[in-house]
């Protein structure tokens, strides 16, 4: 099934987000050769593509994982989290219809 985790961050978390962001990109990129991953970005924290030191609200990842338990340990175990850029992360199951 899919799930959507929407995950919040800390003010002022952009530095602390591009010094973890190769490991958090890495475990995305699992995903993706796993073909479980339907889409994943940042929430620009500004109405623009590329915010710069504007920085970013959060993120949001939507993929297919074997139950809520084996998404919320994903969630629970994000490099931002650990790393003190995530405030919390949001687990739900999703639904896609287009």
């Amino acid at each position: 099934m899919l799930y959507m985790i929407y995950s919040t961050d800390v003010e002022n978390s952009l530095d602390k987000r591009l010094a973890i962001r190769p490991a958090h990109l890495a475990r995305l990129e699992k995903l993706k050769e796993e073909g479980r991953l339907f889409t994943a970005g940042p929430l620009p924290a500004i109405d623009s593509e590329n915010p710069g030191t504007a920085g970013f609200t959060g993120s949001l990842v939507v993929a297919e994982f074997d139950s809520f338990e084996s998404a919320q340990h994903f969630a629970d175990t994000d490099p931002y989290l650990a790393a003190g850029v995530y405030q919390q992360s949001v687990v739900k199951p999703f639904k896609r219809v287009f």
